[in-house]
């Protein structure tokens, strides 16, 4: 297996449109881009907080 070409992606395209249709696409869209948000800000907050020693420096 290699990489995809742009035939292949297409291909796939296409399928998809297929498989849902033009009017649903845009939402399943809109789903991802907010599931891609949340697992940002979920990142976002999972950073270590800063210890009492560098917020003295401050």
């Amino acid at each position: 297996m290699g990489r995809l070409g742009l035939t292949e992606i297409l291909v796939i395209v296409g399928i998809v449109i297929l498989l849902f249709g033009g009017k649903k696409i845009p939402e399943l869209m809109k789903g991802l881009g907010s599931g891609i948000k949340e697992f940002k800000n979920a990142a976002k907050d999972d950073q270590p907080a800063p210890s009492k020693k560098e917020e003295e420096e401050k």
